[in-house]
């Protein structure tokens, strides 16, 4: 699973490829180099698949952990253990 910050982009590199602020999450650093091979290859669907596959991995596994998370919070609510915050 992806882990906090191996695939973080910093603010400036974030900005400087135009990310939408939307896709600014912990992937970021593999949708870089992914939008960038898209540009130079006119979209083509057949080209940049390792790039694509890697970002898509990155962002199942943040979603496989979001999920954990809240199934932890719903048995802990169903228990009646306060939720943690999660800032």
């Amino acid at each position: 699973m992806a882990t906090t910050g191996k695939y973080l982009a910093t603010q400036e590199e974030m900005v400087e490829a135009r990310l939408p602020l939307g896709s600014r999450d912990l992937c970021s650093k593999l949708l870089i180099p992914l939008n960038q091979c898209r540009q130079e290859s006119f979209y083509l669907p057949w080209k940049c698949e390792d790039e694509r596959h890697g970002y898509e991995k990155c962002e199942y596994d943040l979603f496989l952990q979001r999920m954990k998370k809240m199934q932890e919070a719903r048995q802990g609510k169903a228990q009646g253990a306060p939720i943690p915050a999660t800032h």
